[in-house]
């Protein structure tokens, strides 16, 4: 049962995340930024990872905590529901087509937070939404799940397709590396005995 929620209040936002990472895909998801919605469903129907999110942030400021704090409370309630991670495959990496637009995600499930990010948008909005609170959501992501993840498009057509590659991208990478290897189920994937970090 790797499920976990988070219920994660500031003087900025107060959001409550719920996962199960041996989900379907589906997803109820409500943030107050459409953009952002969009993003974080196409994050759960890719990985498998079923999510439920509630966001109420100073969108009366701009969209930039919002975004932030959900990657946080997400990340959060991944890195609870992984546990001590036992059995899992870790390591995964793959390229996401998106029409004209290549991105290419590696994540190692590792309990070390890092991320490296090449991502580059040619406008500062899509629609309303700031592009460069994308790589803010994939920090917030990355720091709180305990992730080593790197993120590169290489080649793009357009904005959106940018950064939904990114979102799709991590969600197939994340999808087989929180799998249960059944070579290893009892194990934790690592010489060390622990990804704690």
């Amino acid at each position: 049962m790797r499920k976990a929620s988070i219920d994660r209040k500031t003087t900025e936002t107060h959001i409550s995340a719920t996962v199960d990472l041996d989900g379907a895909g589906s997803y109820d998801v409500k943030t107050g930024v459409g953009f952002l919605d969009h993003m974080l469903e196409q994050l759960s129907r890719h990985s498998l990872i079923d999510l439920s999110l509630r966001a109420e942030g100073d969108l009366h400021i701009d969209f930039h905590h919002t975004a932030e704090d959900s990657g946080i409370a997400i990340g959060q309630a991944v890195a609870k529901a992984l546990g001590d991670r036992k059995g899992i495959r870790r390591y995964a990496s793959l390229h996401l087509p998106m029409d004209g637009t290549l991105t290419r995600a590696a994540i190692d499930v590792s309990g070390r937070p890092f991320l490296v990010w090449k991502v580059n948008f040619t406008a500062p909005k899509i629609g309303d939404f700031d592009t460069e609170l994308v790589r803010e959501w994939f920090q917030a992501f990355a720091m709180n799940a305990g992730v080593t993840l790197h993120v590169e498009t290489l080649y793009a057509d357009n904005n959106h397709h940018i950064a939904e590659s990114c979102f799709k991208a991590l969600a197939r990478a994340l999808r087989e590396a929180i799998e249960i290897d059944p070579r290893q189920k009892d194990r934790i994937p690592s010489t060390k005995g622990t990804l704690a970090g």
